[in-house]
């Protein structure tokens, strides 16, 4: 049965307080815990007006706290920032809060541009190129395991020791993080939604053909990351979505800001060629009534053979995010419960 999860990037919106945005997820969390969702992600980036999500670590602690059930992670942690023994220890310490609901999703990718990377690690042109090595690290130290035989800080210990240990993801939008995925054996997310799909079927399957079995995971285990919002009528929807089509048509061209609301998106003046694009994006997007997000959703499972989805929802209307969450949440159910019937 497909599992359900969700990314939650605190986006920044127009004429709204950033702490506003930190909130919202954490409200967001408590909500998709209630629903029955599988997993609630967070993402890092820098130095970036639209998302405003820095510290996944904190986020990950104050959402820990305050839910129950529901898995709670990073996607991701862009190692090439870090330490591998400082994000150990964070997350034997995020651990030890929820023992046994904490995900650790690692990416290379830097989450910012060039010279915020080299203002958070002065040797950020080295730092990617050591990638595999620092994800072993970093593994071994998590789950308490040995490290190579000479390496130079084979005996430290990451604190607090457990009897759990956070589960490993390795996250891109390329080709590069699925054979990291596959050599060591861990579960894969292709966020399709950055990519508008571009490269996923391939990054999948050069995962699934490299993979190596690991104790954890004898068999690989996929994922996608889609955008998706949806409404009780499909025009319901749209407006919504003018918000997030606006952003990406300027994101094509390299200008960021926070997003605008869809009355202001929709009253823009566009060229001819950026309402073309802007049609095509329309197109494409997950957006609708939830029967039919929801059957697109299964769709493109199906078509690239993944166990999860998880959902990422941009709206400058906080009402109409939390109730795309629950409209899906609601289709899922309904789904499981015809399966068992």
């Amino acid at each position: 049965m497909l599992r359900l999860s969700i990314l939650d990037q605190s986006i920044g919106t127009s004429g709204r307080p950033h702490g506003q945005a930190i909130r919202d997820t954490l409200a967001m969390a408590k909500l998709c815990d209630e629903l029955g969702y599988d997993r609630f992600w967070v993402s890092e980036h820098h130095n970036h007006p639209t998302i405003l999500g820095t510290a996944p670590e904190i986020l990950i602690a104050a959402i820990a706290a305050t839910t129950q059930r529901i898995r709670v992670g990073a996607a991701g942690i862009m190692l090439p920032h870090y330490s591998p023994f400082k994000v150990a220890e964070q997350f034997r310490v995020l651990d030890a809060m929820a023992p046994g609901r904490i995900d650790l999703g690692l990416g290379r990718a830097p989450g910012s541009d060039g010279r915020t990377a080299f203002a958070l690690n002065p040797m950020a042109n080295e730092r990617p190129a050591q990638f595999p090595a620092d994800v072993r690290d970093l593994m071994a130290w998590v789950s308490a395991t040995p490290l190579p035989e000479g390496h130079p800080f084979a005996s430290l210990r990451a604190f607090p020791e457990g009897d759990t240990v956070p589960e490993f993801w390795l996250l891109g939008s390329s080709d590069y993080g699925a054979q990291v995925a596959a050599h060591f054996g861990l579960p894969y997310c292709f966020a399709w939604f950055f990519t508008d799909g571009r490269g996923g079927a391939e990054a999948l399957k050069l995962y699934r053909d490299n993979y190596q079995p690991s104790d954890r995971h004898r068999e690989p285990h996929s994922a996608l990351c889609v955008w998706a919002m949806a409404a009780e009528t499909r025009e319901e929807a749209e407006y919504h979505y003018a918000s997030r089509a606006k952003w990406q048509l300027y994101r094509s061209q390299g200008v960021f800001g926070p997003l605008d609301p869809p009355d202001v998106a929709l009253a823009h003046s566009y060229t001819k060629a950026e309402a073309a694009k802007i049609e095509d994006l329309k197109r494409r997007a997950f957006i609708g009534t939830g029967p039919d997000v929801a059957a697109r959703i299964r769709n493109l499972a199906e078509e690239q053979g993944v166990q999860e989805i998880a959902i990422v929802t941009w709206a400058t209307d906080e009402i109409a995010r939390r109730k795309s969450y629950e409209i899906l949440a609601k289709e899922f159910a309904l789904e499981a419960a015809e399966r068992l019937s």
